[in-house]
């Protein structure tokens, strides 16, 4: 089998992990980069060994490209990836996609006219540490209760690019908005869908200084708790999974991830009383250590699958952010 042709389109500090990952995958090979700017384009350029452009359409014309990764800001997402699916070109798109559910939809609605296939970067469901302790709930009935903490000082980046992105609890916080939703979800292949929502906001005096608190009630009957602050200490970002006797909590925060796992065996143990889990995650059930968004997006280019996060489901996860967003209160009909 010969490798999938890979670009990308983009090569701003997101790029770096699709570069990595692009790298670490035997099954595929970077041939091209798109980047407007001269500098980050002559820099990736050396760096990577490959041709770059400075328009991104001359790559899609001369490059015959299996897969294009497309890694830039929110607001000019939506046009990019429309060019490559209606070229029949599979497709990752970086989150979030597009700056609101209405081009995600859009998106998703060009894909099912395509011959190609789209992957939105979610990358915390592919993490291999997310996928086995989600495993371990399966194992114990499903999942009954999940939270998840999304914190981090004020970005520069997100008042100078602030006509560019959506609110971070969209360009940002999403990453643990759908980790809610995978964690709630009925299968290994599948996230739940929310039902309801019951959201407050009450954001600082600064710019993009956004906070907000959430608990969701999925399909499933599992429920999810977010909290997203935006202009305090620092970047933190933990999760927790709660089955039947079965606890899990994952501080995500840096590359290295750490995980802490309890169960308890009521007709051993006193009542309320619980162990910690000494033995090691099974990373080889869900991949391997090395298991992430790109080798699954090959898989299922290579197998005729479904992504986990695709478009059309993105497009859930897109509008539960924008309910949070808002201050909803309710049943959320989608």
């Amino acid at each position: 089998m010969d490798d999938l042709r890979v670009g990308v389109i983009g090569c701003g500090r997101h790029a770096r992990s699709h570069f990595e990952m692009i790298a670490a995958e035997p099954r595929v090979r970077l041939v091209a980069i798109a980047e407007l700017d001269d500098g980050r384009r002559a820099e990736a350029e050396q760096h990577l060994s490959v041709p770059g452009y400075s328009d991104y359409r001359r790559m899609l014309d001369e490059q015959d490209l299996d897969i294009v990764h497309v890694v830039t800001m929110p607001a000019h997402l939506k046009a990019i990836v429309l060019d490559c699916l209606e070229r029949d070109i599979n497709v990752s798109v970086e989150k979030s996609p597009g700056m609101d559910s209405t081009e995600t939809q859009d998106m998703a609605d060009a894909e099912a006219t395509s011959g190609a296939r789209a992957i939105v970067s979610l990358n915390r469901r592919y993490l291999p540490e997310v996928l086995a302790v989600r495993r371990l709930a399966r194992e114990h009935g499903g999942t009954v209760n999940c939270g998840a903490i999304y914190n981090k000082a004020l970005s520069a980046t997100s008042e100078r690019f602030d006509s560019l992105l959506p609110p971070p609890i969209i360009s940002d916080a999403i990453h643990h908005v759908d980790l809610l939703r995978w964690f709630a979800g009925p299968s290994e292949d599948r996230a739940s869908v929310p039902t309801e929502v019951y959201s407050v906001v009450a954001d600082g005096p600064r710019p993009v200084e956004h906070r907000q608190n959430a608990v969701i009630r999925f399909d499933t009957g599992a429920i999810g708790s977010i909290e997203s602050q935006y202009g305090v200490g620092g970047r933190i970002q933990r999760a927790e999974i709660h089955a039947q006797d079965f606890s899990a909590y994952l501080d995500l925060t840096k590359r290295e991830k750490k995980v802490e796992m309890y169960r308890s065996t009521p007709d051993i143990q006193p009542r309320m009383v619980g162990a910690q889990i000494d033995e090691p995650l099974d990373l080889d059930a869900v991949g391997g250590a090395g298991f992430n968004e790109v080798k699954h997006f090959v898989d299922c280019i290579l197998e005729d699958r479904t992504p986990w996060s695709n478009l059309k489901d993105a497009v859930i996860t897109m509008k539960l952010c924008e309910a949070i967003r808002s201050g909803h209160k309710g049943t959320l009909d989608l």
